[in-house]
């Protein structure tokens, strides 16, 4: 059996006969566009000769006459094919056989012609000279619509989009725009803190020890130095770093990685923006903050307001701020500002969280507030003045020496930001330290390193710093009302494709009755397949050892569950 569709092998013979009447169907040359979809409406001009092109993605053939739809970088427009235009000689064999047979939908071709409009007002290109750029050998699921407008064969799995990105970028114009305005948020921020003065710059990916944030690493090893490197969990002690060594203000747009779950708010791989600067507090960040977000949604959608799923979203500034044991009270009707460890951990679990013995006072406070209170805080809110034990790199409360100058800001009931008045004094972290390394002796794996070479810059001197982490990815998905941040991600991390199973008839027929019947029920998809029963308990057996389907049995009789 081959292992190609039939629309596919069709493509293939295709290119060999373009291939046989001398075609490239793959030329290297340069095709010199000089013209583009979103140029038609503000510089249209009746007879204007161009060269576009583009990924066909629909066809109307009448004849000796074809209109088809072009898809570039910008979007889509008309184009027409007239015989006798592009073969004005006797031989009408491009036109005939080159268009008519052997070009696909999917297919890329670059086009000269002229602008013209057509008799129902439609701006188009009549075409005098085609140019197949790319043969397409798979067909692209493209939706089809019925004449009642009914849509059918939409792309819309989610797990196939995500895998074929490629795909989904082509027949789903709308995520095309959710990356393109991702990319406008982060020029806003660019220029934000550029026009401040501020230095854009890199630090390592790959680390000696996971610093600058409580997160499992991922691990690997440099061959040459034969030591162990740690993808980074943070940036955070590298730009501390460029601090103490004189710079003002600087920022990085970091890839950064966690060796945790995934969700519809967590990939392993995600983009974080860093910004550090001297002579600031958390005060002056929460301000910073305001403005920055609120430039951004100015910027994306001109004005403060963005939907967010059911809720309308104002990123004006100023916002409210709420201290995290008062928001715990809030919420809970507890106070927990003066417990110890183990009355806390009691308090958490008598409201139904999962704790255990290697849970500090930090994590189990977090755990608090993150189930029983995140949620509440739909407009953006600043929670302030966490306790010492949930931030080991902060800088003591000047107020109260319990707590810390921290904030998060939680939009939409979760996390985007988090920020301090930042640590600066050596001896204070390494105890700091020490506190994490004695969480890790108890068997929290998310405890942070002592970093040594970051106390000895420390030592050096580091001004009065404030440092801000914008998590990019829940930011875009925020601006632009996607619920997965998967819809946000270029290429989510995937769990390893499965290979197509091969089936023979009667399974591929047992398979169909299964997918269209409603109630699973054994006997009744029994009868759709229509098979004998030595073929039914084969095409069963098959599917079951193919670990496809199960065969379950309850009291209202036997069913078939399907397993992928």
């Amino acid at each position: 059996m081959s292992k190609f569709s039939e629309q596919e092998l069709i493509r293939r013979k295709k290119r060999e006969e373009l291939k046989q009447l001398g075609i490239n169907a793959y030329p290297a040359e340069l095709f010199p566009v000089d013209f583009y979809s979103n140029d038609l409406p503000v510089n249209y001009e009746e007879g204007k000769k161009v060269v576009i092109a583009g990924r066909i993605m629909s066809r109307r053939i009448q004849g000796k006459a074809s209109f088809a739809e072009l898809q570039d970088s910008q979007g889509k427009f008309q184009i027409y094919f007239n015989r006798d235009e592009i073969c004005p000689s006797e031989d009408k064999s491009l036109y005939n056989d080159v268009y008519k047979k052997l070009l696909d939908i999917g297919d890329i071709i670059g086009i000269e012609g002229t602008l013209f409009t057509t008799m129902v007002g439609e701006q188009t290109v009549k075409v005098t000279l085609f140019t197949l750029l790319n043969k397409s050998l798979r067909p692209l699921p493209l939706p089809k619509t019925d004449t009642e407008g009914n849509v059918y064969d939409e792309f819309n799995d989610a797990e196939l989009r995500y895998r074929q990105r490629y795909v989904d970028l082509i027949v789903n114009p709308q995520v095309k725009n959710t990356f393109i305005r991702r990319s406008k948020i982060t020029t806003t921020i660019r220029n934000f803190f550029a026009n401040k003065g501020y230095l854009e710059v890199e630090t390592p990916i790959l680390q000696p020890i996971p610093g600058g944030a409580a997160a499992r690493p991922f691990v690997t090893h440099h061959n040459a130095l034969n030591i162990p490197l740690y993808l980074r969990v943070a940036n955070e002690l590298y730009l501390k770093r460029l601090i103490i060594g004189g710079f003002e203000g600087v920022f990085e747009f970091a890839k950064d990685f966690r060796n945790e779950g995934m969700d519809r708010t967590h990939n392993p791989e995600f983009t974080v923006m860093e910004l550090y600067v001297a002579y600031k507090d958390y005060f002056w960040m929460m301000e910073t903050t305001e403005n920055l977000l609120e430039q951004i949604a100015l910027d994306l959608n001109q004005k403060t307001m963005v939907q967010v799923g059911e809720y309308k979203i104002d990123f004006k500034a100023p916002y409210p701020r709420v201290p995290i044991l008062e928001a715990i009270q809030t919420h809970t009707g507890i106070d927990i500002s003066n417990m110890l460890e183990d009355e806390l951990r009691k308090t958490a679990s008598d409201m139904g969280l999962e704790v255990d013995e290697s849970m500090g006072e930090g994590k189990l406070i977090d755990e608090i507030f993150g189930k029983k209170c995140e949620h509440h805080y739909i407009q953006p809110t600043f929670i302030i003045d966490y306790p010492k034990s949930m931030s080991p790199l902060t800088k003591e409360h000047r107020t109260n020496s319990k707590l810390t100058e921290r904030f998060e800001l939680m939009v939409n009931g979760k996390e985007l930001a988090n920020a301090y008045s930042e640590l600066n004094d050596p001896i204070d972290q390494k105890e700091r330290f020490e506190t994490q390394l004695a969480l890790s002796e108890k068997g929290d794996d998310e405890a942070m390193f002592i970093d040594h070479d970051f106390i000895r810059a420390l030592e050096y001197g580091m001004p009065p710093t404030s440092g801000i982490g914008i998590g990019i990815d829940r930011l875009v998905m925020l601006m632009t009302n996607n619920s997965s941040i998967q819809e946000v991600l270029f290429f989510p991390q995937m769990k390893p494709e499965r290979q197509a199973l091969a089936l023979n008839a009667e399974e591929k027929s047992v398979m169909d009755s299964i997918k269209e019947s409603d109630s699973k029920e054994l006997l009744a998809i029994k009868s759709a397949a229509g098979l004998s029963n030595k073929k039914w308990d084969a095409s069963i057996k098959g599917l079951t050892l193919k670990k496809l389907v199960k065969v379950v049995k309850n009291e209202k009789g036997l069913f078939i569950d399907m397993l992928n």
